[in-house]
């Protein structure tokens, strides 16, 4: 009875979450895009009693085997499939369909501004009116994006094409999950915990945002230090690394005390990925610190910690510039005590989701999509606190912008919350284990 009853809940969750799905496919279809932002948001519950189910109850009959894992794998990709032939929420997929299209010509794509002359041959009535920061803002992508968007506009110049090559690379990184998870003896149904997530759903079936292969890499470099290839490690981080420069943060829990092998492969192919794009000379690192500037981190009004400390306090008026540094030092100790402390020759996935929630909550992105890396760590590692913060971040879509204190305090405030709350409940269970023993004895 048990058995059925749960397979019956964990089925309506998933229906209920396919007709949200359908839903909000409608939305981007009508160009509706608040709405589709209340979708995930009404998704989110949904999918946290489905997260229960699995992390409370990994042994019950129905949640062991190759079949629950087979329906939980088939529920997420149907998701996604109802929702990529959707025009995309965000318009940064038609830059990605751009530089593809700049790169085929035989142009690097560091050079030249969309809306410059030189590339008129290039502009359509398709992607071109759609890309975002085209007369002021060269790409911002690093070579390992590049060379994806080259390869897959050489299939198709679509965005459900680009779309499904996202797909393909979450495609990886589910398998990646499920690698770590058994070499970890933990359930491979815990896999839902990212599969499932409304987030990577929209940002990645909905948008194509590039973060999908980042990710991928970046899991793939911990598949691979596991298996002891640290040079295969090393390789696939630095592939992760040029497509969004975050999983360098998640480097010291890859990394092995002297070995040589996974930072020598790392800095040789960063190299090698960055060699074709040389030409560009300086103009090599796009619009980054533009986006930084326009992003509002520059002084800090687009910084949810420094926010807040201003709530609090009068600070002085070029304070600010003490903040990145201060910020760079706590990184630096924590990836420090990350791999000093580390004994297993696997790789530390706690302590690197230590360091990717620590560089999320003190840079404090403005987007959804800048959240998700920290997904696949919680299928390891279900801290409910990090769960929140995931989930809360598909706030941002109806939030002010940049984000207010208020709209800050939302998400890493509640998520502050739950996580003292989770370790108050640890601390009184360990205290309940030790006086039954002692009662015991």
């Amino acid at each position: 009875m048990q058995r059925a009853r749960i397979g019956w809940i964990l089925g309506a969750l998933a229906a209920a979450l396919l007709v949200l799905c359908g839903f909000g496919a409608a939305a981007l279809w009508r160009g509706d895009h608040p709405t589709v932002g209340l979708i995930e948001l009404l998704q989110m519950p949904i999918y946290g009693v489905a997260a229960w189910l699995v992390l409370a109850r990994p042994t019950a009959p129905l949640l062991t085997g190759r079949a629950a894992l087979a329906c939980i794998l088939l529920a997420g990709l149907a998701m996604r499939l109802i929702v990529l032939p959707s025009p995309p929420a965000s318009s940064d997929i038609y830059r990605y369909i751009w530089d593809g299209r700049v790169q085929a010509a035989g142009i690097n794509p560091y050079n030249y501004l969309p809306a410059d002359p030189a590339l008129e041959s290039l502009r359509d009535q398709v992607i071109y009116p759609l890309i975002n920061r085209a007369d002021y803002a060269p790409t911002i992508y690093p070579p390992v994006a590049q060379l994806v968007f080259f390869a897959a506009t050489r299939v198709s110049e679509s965005t459900t094409f680009m779309k499904a090559v996202m797909i393909g690379f979450e495609g990886l990184a589910v398998w990646a999950i499920l690698q770590l998870l058994a070499a970890r003896g933990l359930p491979a149904t815990r896999v839902l915990l990212y599969a499932w997530h409304p987030l990577p759903l929209w940002e990645f079936a909905g948008s194509g945002h590039v973060d999908a292969i980042a990710i991928a890499f970046l899991l793939l470099a911990f598949v691979a230090v596991d298996r002891r290839s640290p040079i295969l490690g090393g390789m696939a981080l630095a592939a992760g690394v040029l497509v969004k420069y975050f999983p360098a943060v998640a480097g010291p829990a890859i990394y092995k005390r002297w070995d040589w092998r996974l930072p020598a492969a790392f800095a040789v192919s960063l190299a090698l990925l960055y060699l074709p794009y040389l030409g560009a000379g300086a103009n090599v690192l796009g619009f980054l610190g533009g986006y930084v500037a326009e992003e509002g981190f520059e002084q800090g009004p687009g910084i949810f910690l420094w926010q807040l400390a201003g709530s609090v306090m009068q600070l002085p008026e070029h304070a600010f510039a003490f903040y990145f540094p201060l910020a760079a030092v706590v990184m630096a100790a924590l990836g420090l005590a990350s791999f000093a402390l580390r004994r297993e020759p696997k790789g530390d996935l706690a302590a690197a989701m230590m360091l990717a929630v620590t560089f999320t909550v003190l840079f404090s992105p403005h987007y959804p999509w800048y959240f998700a890396w920290l997904i696949p760590f919680v299928c390891i590692h279900p801290l409910a606190a990090v769960i929140y913060l995931t989930c809360a971040a598909s706030y941002l879509h109806i939030a002010t912008w940049p984000p207010s204190l208020g709209d800050g305090l939302l998400l890493y405030g509640g998520s502050a919350l739950m996580l003292m709350g989770e370790l108050a409940i640890r601390r009184f269970s360990q205290k309940e284990e030790v006086h039954g023993d002692a009662v015991a004895a």
